[in-house]
């Protein structure tokens, strides 16, 4: 098995609602630590399996719950281009789509808070073409995206964060 392939008992345990949870309050607490120090803890992901020179950051996607319509966060790795902000739902590379993609789609007027920053923004899927021309750009920000787009069959989307 090739580094960073996961077998099928790996990818079952990935996709299970156990993990799920585990999803659920790592982003819970990473929200909180963002936000009590104003991105002081919690703006770099400094974990991963392979190594990188300067770590992700991270920003606080706000969508409105499409079912709720309550304000929901998500912390997320993001790559910055001017006044857009490019996001992956990868969900580590389960196999269905993170909650925040499904309320951005019913919905895709969002904020973005980065450290110093809330940016209101609108959210559109990346094209094919688009996809073929960041997937390089984010797998050199964090190398795992490579890893989770092999444990999924399912489509991996980009978003783009643009400003409204």
């Amino acid at each position: 098995m090739a580094e960073g392939q996961l077998n099928a008992k790996q990818i079952k345990a990935l996709n299970s609602k156990a993990m799920l949870v585990g999803f659920k309050w790592m982003s819970r607490i990473n929200t909180w630590a963002f936000r009590a120090t104003d991105g002081r803890l919690g703006a770099k992901w400094r974990l991963g399996s392979k190594p990188v020179a300067t770590p992700p950051p991270v920003g606080i996607l706000t969508t409105i719950g499409r079912k709720s319509g309550e304000p929901r966060d998500s912390p997320l790795l993001y790559l910055r281009e001017g006044d857009r902000i490019v996001v992956v739902a990868s969900q580590g590379g389960r196999s269905t789509h993170p909650m925040w993609y499904l309320n951005l789609v019913a919905n895709p007027k969002v904020k973005f808070q980065v450290r110093g920053e809330t940016l209101q923004l609108t959210a559109r899927e990346a094209t094919d073409a688009e996809r073929d021309e960041y997937w390089p750009k984010l797998d050199a920000m964090y190398p795992d995206f490579v890893d989770y787009r092999s444990y999924t069959e399912r489509k991996i989307p980009i978003i783009f964060l643009d400003p409204a």
